[in-house]
């Protein structure tokens, strides 16, 4: 049986979806109450498309605070040719789309001094992002030159795909629990991690997450030279970051 499309005279621009690949499980994470008490309310395209943004940009950060800037809108080109055919169409949508996104407070602006003047930086009104801005004005962090553009062309596996790919199959309750530990920690942390794991042929959660805790605590070492000045028994395996089964 023939699927047909039902509506032949939406213009689509000459783009049609071809589905998702075999075997897709890269995802991001949006909050049930987007879909609940802010989507219905959203009139606008580009303020829509710019949210959606937001949320999967952020979570291809790594650092603790994570926020975006206008030149990171426009840097990706990829989103950018979606909100304008041109460089001045694209940059006008964005600046209009932040300004009722901020005006609706879905997504929280906070000024910073720059050289050039001042830069605004944008988070997403979460208990995280409330927390970056607080501390922000407190003065107990300064955003930093270190962060590396992201693109929509970036494609990099989740918490989930690595820890179904490394350690074993996924279940309802460890999918909550990596899904926060995937807040919580950065993701080059994860990498690492299970790849410890992976190679000391221990392939098991509680052995990933006692890790990652070490690192929290003590500080996580650096390069081939920190590696080197382990002890040859297991590290991870003492102290309290870790319970033997039993």
């Amino acid at each position: 049986m023939a699927v047909l499309p039902i509506f032949n005279e939406v213009n689509m621009n000459g783009h049609r979806f071809n589905g998702f690949p075999k075997g897709e499980t890269a995802t991001i994470i949006v909050p049930s109450r987007f879909f609940s008490d802010l989507l219905p309310h959203i009139d606008d395209l580009a303020e829509l498309k710019l949210t959606l943004y937001c949320f999967w940009a952020l979570q291809q950060r790594e650092s603790v605070y994570r926020y975006l800037r206008l030149r990171d809108f426009l840097g990706d080109p990829t989103f950018a040719i979606s909100m304008g055919s041109t460089e001045s169409e694209a940059e006008a949508a964005i600046r209009a789309a932040l300004v009722r996104a901020v005006t609706r407070e879905t997504l929280l602006a906070a000024d910073v001094p720059t050289v050039n003047g001042s830069e605004t930086l944008y988070f997403i009104n979460t208990e995280r992002g409330r927390r970056a801005v607080e501390a922000l004005l407190r003065g107990d962090w300064q955003p930093g030159g270190s962060e590396h553009p992201i693109s929509l062309v970036q494609d990099r596996p989740n918490i989930f795909t690595l820890y179904e790919e490394n350690i074993g199959a996924l279940t309802p309750l460890l999918a909550e629990t990596l899904a926060d530990a995937e807040r919580t920690y950065p993701y080059e942390w994860l990498v690492e991690a299970i790849r410890a794991a992976v190679e000391n042929n221990r392939r098991s959660w509680r052995y990933v997450e006692a890790i990652l805790k070490r690192w929290a605590i003590e500080g996580k070492p650096n390069g081939r030279a920190a590696k080197a000045a382990e002890p040859q028994v297991d590290p991870y395996l003492r102290g309290a970051y870790f319970e033997q089964e039993e």
